[in-house]
C-alpha cells in the first residue's frame, strides 16, 4: 500500500513541475495571458448577471 502512494507522490510531482516549469519559461506572456482570461471571465459574468436580471 505504501508504494502506492509513493508512485502517486512521485507522479504528482512530475507533473506539477512539468506544469510549473511552463510558467517559469515565459513570465511575461503568463502575466498578459492571465489578464486576457481575467476579462473574458468578468465578460462572462457580465452577461450572465444580465441574463438574470431579465429572467426575473
Amino acid at each position: 500500500m505504501l508504494v502506492l502512494w509513493l508512485v502517486f507522490a512521485v507522479a504528482a510531482g512530475i507533473k506539477f513541475w512539468r506544469l510549473a516549469a511552463q510558467f517559469r519559461k515565459c513570465p511575461e506572456a503568463t502575466s498578459k495571458n492571465t489578464e486576457e482570461f481575467r476579462k473574458t471571465l468578468e465578460r462572462i459574468w457580465a452577461k450572465n448577471q444580465q441574463r438574470a436580471q431579465w429572467s426575473t
